[in-house]
């Protein structure tokens, strides 16, 4: 049998299939990566204006708690020590996020822990009669009260979903975190930054030992890409790599709305909440601020949430129980390809964050160098 060119085809040059590609060129297999947009980098791609890096596709902070990930990615790129601590804009008030004690002070006016739990169990006791709340709205009533619920849950979620609380499943909600500290950290993981140089280096660098073939869609080159190498890694949506041959999952996609603004400063943070429902947008972004940027002008973001259908980019899997039913037969079907394999958030209609997505590729990685020694 006539040796193939390449011995595994990556769909999609997003951070699984970087590092993906990274780690199969250390055990010295030959990687061919094509990708449908102009771009490498997937969502996490930053466009460079006004010497400032703008997230494209909306923020990415990586954070994690995982030290074989943190260290892995080190490995590449050096990373800054911005801490994520956004803020909820609601009805022309600022609020800090997580709930914490800046947050309760800021709602209540109350000053130690104590009497924060006081308030937030007298705000819950009025759900109590609720023993099996029927949607997400009696599920966040009854764990955190009604304030909580109408300042920084309700409306937000409903712009986030495109449904009405009440009509959402309980399940979206399992608990909400309660800090009784001065601590506007949003993200409890031991390390977090944002690559010094930006994400692109990072993907630059783990695929520097890669063939990669931008502007390509695979679907229609199908047959031809496939023959060239042993094995696929498919990095796209799982149901439109099986022709939607059980019908197509559900998503909710984003629109984002860049402008250059002519200041330095817009909103003094990188990252503010409208959890208002009457507000169209779901936050704005200040890019210069997730690099302590000190640029003459600033450029800002809003983030829409949005219908997914054919031709926007597919954001957050609907993870409701006919979606469920369905993916999981996709995914029975996809355990029966042996030459092709299913990785990243879209191929295992997941919501990962970018720690989960390198840590699913190292290990993919690991099984099959595996396999190969096995061979």
């Amino acid at each position: 049998m006539k040796k193939k060119e390449y011995d595994y085809l990556i769909v999609g040059a997003g951070l699984f299939g970087a590092v993906f590609a990274e780690q199969m060129h250390l055990a010295g297999k030959r990687c061919l990566v094509v990708e449908k947009r102009d771009h490498i980098g997937g969502n996490i791609y930053c466009e460079e204006k006004a010497d400032i890096r703008m997230h494209k596709y909306g923020a990415h902070i990586m954070h994690t708690d995982n030290k074989e990930v943190w260290d892995y990615l080190n490995s590449f790129v050096e990373f800054n020590r911005y801490t994520n601590s956004p803020l909820a804009h609601y009805k022309g008030n600022l609020y800090n996020l997580p709930f914490n004690m800046n947050t309760f002070k800021q709602l209540w006016g109350v000053n130690t822990p104590a009497e924060a739990k006081a308030r937030i169990e007298e705000q819950r006791g009025a759900y109590a009669d609720i023993e099996t709340p029927a949607n997400m709205e009696e599920q966040a009533l009854k764990l955190c009260g009604k304030d909580i619920y109408e300042y920084f849950i309700k409306g937000y979620t409903e712009k986030q979903w495109g449904r009405e609380a009440t009509k959402l499943p309980a399940f979206i909600i399992k608990r909400i975190p309660f800090r009784f500290m001065y601590d506007n950290n949003y993200f409890n993981d031991s390390y977090q930054g944002i690559p010094k140089g930006g994400y692109n280096l990072l993907i630059n660098n783990l695929l520097k030992n890669a063939e990669v073939r931008l502007n390509v869609n695979y679907f229609e080159h199908r047959k031809e890409l496939d023959e060239m190498a042993d094995k696929v890694l498919f990095t796209g949506c799982i149901d439109e790599y099986f022709d939607f041959c059980f019908g197509r999952l559900e998503y909710r996609s984003l629109r984002f709305e860049h402008e250059h603004l002519d200041i330095d400063n817009y909103q003094g943070n990188a990252v503010v909440n409208y959890t208002e429902r009457e507000v169209p947008f779901t936050r704005i972004i200040e890019h210069k601020h997730f690099e302590f940027g000190t640029q003459p002008t600033t450029i800002i973001t809003r983030e829409y949430p949005d219908d997914y259908a054919p031709g926007k980019e597919p954001y957050y899997p609907i993870n409701d129980e006919a979606n469920t039913k369905l993916v999981k037969q996709y995914k029975e079907l996809a355990a029966q390809q042996s030459t092709v394999l299913f990785g990243g958030r879209l191929a295992q209609y997941a919501y990962f964050d970018m720690d989960d997505t390198v840590e699913h590729a190292l290990n993919l990685a690991e099984v099959e160098k595996q396999n190969r020694r096995s061979i």
